[in-house]
């Protein structure tokens, strides 16, 4: 028999019981679909605040229920981040992504590296926990990647979520939900070869009518390390989706991130 929806997904309220850790803060969880299986997330996010610093309060450690005594988040990969965002986007429900915060504040999706040939999500780290910026070390990780032709170039998609989108393969500026959810970048973070159905649901002219925004993309003389931002284009009152390639781990302290199981 299959689970209810009200089952499988939503909300999970953390709960006192006798023997819990008092000086752990309580955390509830949020439980979504991601690729046919469920992923736990914090909730709420973790804000407002830079990226690192949110990310530092995600290896916290917290306590949810006496099955869960304590438990501690990690950062998630951007198709991660696009999940949790896209369960009952603009629906105006007890969970709503849009609502609370791409229209009010920004979404830090995951983490980026811009290079001359093009945007890396999700990037390897070393050994020290240290993004892998040093080009030939990125040309090496591309080998092992799958390689997906993508209008006028090619995506690599790898393990841990790992994608790389030639600047050939999706448009700058003012698009529509369409074109973006088609393009390159799109599907890096979204971690697909095909569509990238969640950001084609979040960008949608429901949510959306003015379509959407991809900018701060430009090219670096040497790779640098991002944080993807995701929100509201205040200006006209949440017509259009903008997709920042620009945000700095230490810096923007109105972010919100999710963290993970």
């Amino acid at each position: 028999m299959t689970e209810p929806q009200h089952e499988r997904y939503g909300i999970r309220k953390a709960v006192d019981f006798p023997t819990r850790d008092k000086s752990l803060p309580t955390r509830d969880l949020l439980v979504v679909p991601h690729r046919g299986k469920k992923l736990t997330a914090s909730y709420p996010t973790f804000r407002p605040n830079t990226f690192d610093k949110n990310v530092a309060e995600m290896q916290r450690a917290y306590t949810h229920s006496a099955e869960l005594p304590q438990i501690t988040f990690r950062e998630p990969t951007t198709s991660q981040s696009v999940s949790i965002a896209n369960y009952r986007f603009g629906s105006d429900s007890e969970v709503d992504a849009k609502r609370d915060i791409f229209d009010p504040k920004w979404l830090q999706a995951g983490r980026i590296v811009r290079t001359k040939q093009g945007v890396i999500v999700n990037p390897i780290l070393d050994a020290q926990g240290n993004v892998v910026l040093n080009q030939g070390d990125l040309e090496a990780i591309k080998t092992n990647a799958r390689k997906i032709e993508v209008g006028n170039g090619h995506i690599y998609l790898g393990d841990k979520d790992f994608g790389f989108a030639e600047y050939t393969t999706f448009q700058l500026g003012i698009q529509d939900s369409d074109t973006f959810a088609q393009g390159g970048l799109a599907r890096i973070v979204e971690h697909t070869e095909g569509l990238a159905v969640n950001l084609k649901a979040i960008s949608s002219k429901q949510n959306y009518p003015n379509g959407v925004n991809i900018w701060s993309f430009e090219i670096p003389k040497e790779p640098i390390e991002r944080v993807l931002g995701l929100y509201s284009d205040w200006s006209l009152v949440s017509g259009r989706l903008n997709v920042n390639g620009d945000g700095w781990g230490g810096w923007g302290d109105d972010g919100f991130a999710f963290g993970v199981r």
